[in-house]
C-alpha cells in the first residue's frame, strides 16, 4: 500500500477507534485479561489479534506502554490501527495505576520485569509469533520501552515516543529540580500508590535538593549510558516543543544507538506542544512502515532525522542526520539588584532585537550572566521569550555555590525548536522564583520558615541561541 493510502487508513482507523475507545475495552476485537507478573502482582491488559488465519509462527505482535496518568484503553486505538495491518497488540496498566496491583515504580527495575513477564506471556500464545516482538510506548511508556530493551527484553523493534533517556537531566537539568512541572507529576499517580522508595526521593527534589539518594534512583531509571549497545532498530519520537522532556533526550539516543534508527521532532509531546490531531497520520503511518519493516518484512521505512514544521502544516524536513546549527550571540548590559524572601518573585528582564530571520531554535544555546552581592540565592532561572508571547521559548537553570559571591554563571538552555519571526523583539528573564511554570510555579511564595533572605546583583547578560542553519518553517 502506497504511504498515502496507508495514511488515510491509519487515520480513519484511529478516528473510529478513539470513539469507540471510551472509558473500558469497547473497541471491537479487545479482550480483556488479567496477566500475574513474576512476583504475582495482577496486571489489567487487554488484547487484541488480526481477523483472519494467522500466518505461520503466528502475528507479529506490538506491546503498547502508556503514558503517566493514562490507562492500557488509551493505547488501544493505537492497537486496533496496526490490528488492521496485520499485527497483535496488547496493553496494560502500568502496576499501581488503573486496575494493575502493586506499587508504582517510576519505570525502575520492576517495571522492567514487567515488560519481560508481558513478553513472555504474549510470545507464549499460539497465535503470536514467539520473536517478531515490538514495544510502542508514549512519555512514561516511552522510558520504559528504552529501559526494557537495554536489560535484554528481546523487542525486535521499538518505538519510545516523547520519553526520556537521562531522567536526571529531564527533571533536574545541571542540578535545579524543576519543582513547578515536579509538583504536578507527582500528583498523577496517589501517593499511596507509589513505591515507598520513592518517598524520600519526591522530599528531596520538592524541596530542590538534587541528593545522592534521587541520582541512584534516576540513573537505575535511564537508559541513556547503555545506548551505545543497543542494536535493536529504534524509531524515535519527540516533542520540538516540549519543556518535560525537551529533544536533547531523544537526540542523544539517536547519537548514540548501535542499530537502525530515525528519529522524528514534531509538535507532539507534553506542554506547550500543541499536538494537532492533523499531524498524527504522518508519523503514525511511519510508525507503522518501522513495524512492518522489521517485524514483518515489509518495505524499507530507511532512517534520518525528519522535523516537522511549526506550526504544523503537514510538511516536513527530512535530512540525513541531524541538522546543520549556527550560533548567534547577543549583549544585553544593565544592571539590577534583586532581593527576595524565600521563593517570592525576583527577577530582571531585558530585551534584544536579533537580526537576520526568520529564525528557528534547534540544538544547546545558553545564558551567560555577571552577578556581585550573591546572597543565600541558591541557583538563577532563565527563560527566553518572544514579546508578546507568555509561553517560552527555551529555559534554563544553573546553582550558584554559596560561598562565592561574585562571578560568572553559564546556564544552559532546554533544547527546543522554536520559530522566530523576523523582527520580533526576544526577551531574556533572570532570577528566582518567577512563575514559569517550571522550576516554580504560580502558587510560590514565602513558604520557608523561618524566611529565607537572598539577594544577587545582576549585570552583564549574554544570550547565544543555537539555531537551525536554514530555517525550515514559515
Amino acid at each position: 500500500m502506497r504511504l498515502v493510502g496507508r495514511a488515510r487508513t491509519v487515520f480513519a482507523i484511529l478516528g473510529a477507534a478513539l470513539v469507540c475507545a471510551g472509558g473500558a475495552s469497547a473497541a471491537a476485537g479487545w479482550t480483556e485479561v488479567t496477566i500475574n507478573a513474576s512476583d504475582g502482582t495482577p496486571l489489567a491488559c487487554a488484547y487484541i489479534i488480526p481477523g483472519g488465519t494467522a500466518p505461520a509462527g503466528g502475528w507479529p505482535g506490538v506491546i503498547l506502554f502508556h503514558g503517566l496518568g493514562q490507562s492500557h484503553t488509551d493505547m488501544e486505538p493505537y492497537g486496533a490501527a496496526l490490528a488492521q495491518f496485520g499485527f497483535a497488540a496488547l496493553a496494560c496498566d502500568a502496576r499501581g495505576t488503573g486496575a494493575s496491583g502493586g506499587k508504582f515504580g517510576l519505570d525502575g527495575p520492576t517495571e522492567v520485569q514487567d515488560a519481560q513477564d508481558l513478553f513472555t506471556w504474549f510470545a507464549a500464545r499460539s497465535d503470536v509469533s514467539d520473536t517478531e516482538i515490538g514495544a510502542f510506548g508514549q512519555s512514561l511508556g516511552g522510558g520504559e520501552v528504552l529501559n526494557a530493551a537495554v536489560a535484554g527484553v528481546p523487542f525486535k523493534a521499538i518505538v519510545p515516543a516523547v520519553g526520556w533517556t537521562d531522567l536526571g537531566q529531564a527533571f533536574n537539568p545541571n542540578g535545579v529540580p524543576k519543582i513547578g512541572l515536579l509538583n504536578e507529576l507527582l500528583q498523577v499517580v496517589p501517593a499511596s500508590q507509589w513505591d515507598p522508595s520513592l518517598g524520600p526521593v519526591q522530599d528531596d527534589l520538592r524541596g530542590g535538593t538534587v541528593s545522592t539518594a534521587v541520582k541512584n534512583i534516576e540513573a537505575a531509571r535511564s537508559s541513556r549510558s547503555k545506548l551505545g549497545t543497543l542494536h535493536v532498530p529504534t524509531f524515535l519520537l519527540q516533542g520540538r516543543h516540549d519543556f518535560l522532556f525537551d529533544m536533547d533526550q531523544a537526540i542523544a539516543a539517536y547519537k548514540l544507538l548501535a542499530g537502525p534508527k530515525r528519529l522524528y521532532l514534531g509538535d507532539i509531546g507534553h506542554a506547550p506542544a500543541k499536538n494537532p490531531s492533523a499531524e498524527e497520520p504522518t508519523y503514525l503511518t511511519e510508525v507503522l512502515g518501522w513495524f512492518d519493516e522489521y517485524l514483518a518484512g515489509g518495505p524499507k521505512v530507511g532512517g534520518g532525522v525528519e522535523l516537522a514544521h511549526d506550526p504544523w502544516d503537514r510538511t516536513t524536513s527530512h535530512f540525513e542526520g541531524l541538522p546543520r546549527t549556527r550560533h548567534k550571540s547577543a549583549s544585553l548590559p544593565g544592571r539590577k539588584t534583586l532581593k527576595t524572601i524565600s521563593n517570592t518573585a525576583s527577577n530582571t528582564t531585558r530585551s534584544v532585537r536579533l537580526t537576520g530571520g526568520p529564525l528557528e531554535t534547534f540544538g544547546d544555546g545558553y545564558v551567560t550572566v555577571r552577578y556581585s552581592g550573591q546572597s543565600n540565592y541558591g541557583w538563577l532561572i532563565a527563560s527566553v521569550s518572544v514579546k508578546g508571547n507568555s509561553t517560552p521559548v527555551t529555559f534554563g537553570a544553573a546553582r550558584l555555590r554559596k560561598t562565592k559571591q561574585s562571578g560568572t554563571v553559564r546556564i544552559p538552555l532546554s533544547d527546543q525548536a522554536v520559530f522566530l519571526p523576523r523582527g520580533k523583539r526576544l526577551v531574556v528573564t533572570v532570577g528566582r522564583g518567577f512563575a514559569d511554570g517550571v522550576f516554580t510555579s504560580a502558587a510560590a511564595g514565602a513558604d520557608q520558615v523561618p524566611p529565607i533572605f537572598r539577594k544577587i546583583t545582576i549585570g552583564g547578560i549574554t544570550l547565544n541561541l543555537s539555531l537551525l542553519e536554514h530555517t525550515v518553517s514559515k
